[in-house]
């Protein structure tokens, strides 16, 4: 299998301030751990371009666009809500992780790559068409899911979330459309509060509560989202790859391990396997514990190769 590695330095420009949680630092964690494993020489790195206005306006409507535009300041930061700030470097950098979710999806729909992960900053899962939020500002996903359906004409998209905070944004996005199916597991209840009684015919939402252990979690997942996942028979797979589920992060409290984010890789391979050509791409969302974070991307990146 060839497994892609898309990332940018421009990326760890965004700078939220010293004690935010959502930091430069977790790029460069993971970058050094996986050359401390060996694995960075296994993978085929790819250094992505900005995503375009086009493409952003498949999922973001041009009003707010131009207001993210508009309120990006040339020095200093400004905070769109209590957890999410602006400084100069911040749409590049956001621009540059849509961007990079665009170029996975042509390159493996290509055949260029069989799947990919893309290491880039800020995350996207909580941005809403018209609303940042949540340390997001684009949504990574949702845009990699319409260029698929979009441009390259599928007729069925996944998106499987695995974040410890539901992907409110993503569920705004593609709620009531029937070419994706979408399953969500995070902590409940749980910041951000919002869409998870939503009965919508493709979303799955899983919620789970706090403390559950990891074998729990397992069951839970498998059962609510393995039949839905097999019988939909996606033509791609598409990953929202939060790792703040895990029992040392801070922000949460589930109680996975990198070996845990390790099975969850092999069952939404075995899907990609079984109907999708094996073609996958995920993304990074979450994880605040930066060496829990560097081994869980790494026992990720380890699944996405071995399959």
């Amino acid at each position: 299998m060839t497994t892609a590695l898309f990332s940018h330095d421009d990326c760890q420009k965004h700078d939220m301030g010293a004690d935010h949680p959502e930091s430069p630092q977790r790029l460069a964690a993971i970058i050094s751990y996986l050359g401390s494993t060996g694995l960075e020489q296994e993978l085929d790195w790819i250094k992505p371009e900005e995503i375009t206005r086009d493409q952003l306006l498949a999922v973001h409507p041009e009003r707010y666009l131009h207001q993210l535009d508009l309120m990006q300041p040339t020095r200093g930061r400004i905070f769109t809500d209590p957890d999410t700030a602006m400084m100069p470097d911040t749409l590049r950098a956001a621009r540059l992780a849509a961007g990079a979710n665009v170029e996975a999806v042509d390159m493996v729909m290509s055949g260029q790559i069989d799947n990919a992960f893309i290491c880039a900053r800020p995350p996207g899962h909580h941005a809403e068409r018209s609303k940042s939020m949540g340390f997001c500002f684009y949504n990574n996903i949702a845009l990699a899911a319409a260029r698929a359906l979009n441009f390259h004409g599928l007729e069925r998209v996944a998106i499987v979330d695995f974040d410890v905070h539901q992907g409110n944004g993503t569920v705004d996005a593609v709620q009531g459309d029937e070419r994706i199916l979408m399953c969500s597991s995070f902590q409940h209840p749980f910041y951000p509060h919002s869409h998870v009684h939503l009965q919508a015919d493709n979303i799955v939402n899983t919620p789970i509560a706090a403390g559950t252990s990891a074998l729990e979690y397992r069951k839970t997942v498998e059962s609510q989202w393995l039949h839905r996942l097999q019988d939909f028979k996606p033509q791609l797979v598409l990953v929202s790859a939060g790792f703040d589920a895990h029992r040392l992060d801070p922000l949460a409290e589930l109680n996975l391990e990198a070996d845990d984010y390790r099975w969850l890789t092999d069952m939404l391979t075995s899907v990609a396997h079984d109907h999708a050509h094996n073609r996958l791409v995920s993304t990074l969302e979450g994880g605040y514990h930066l060496q829990a974070l560097a081994q869980s991307v790494n026992a990720h990146l380890e699944g996405l190769m071995a399959h």
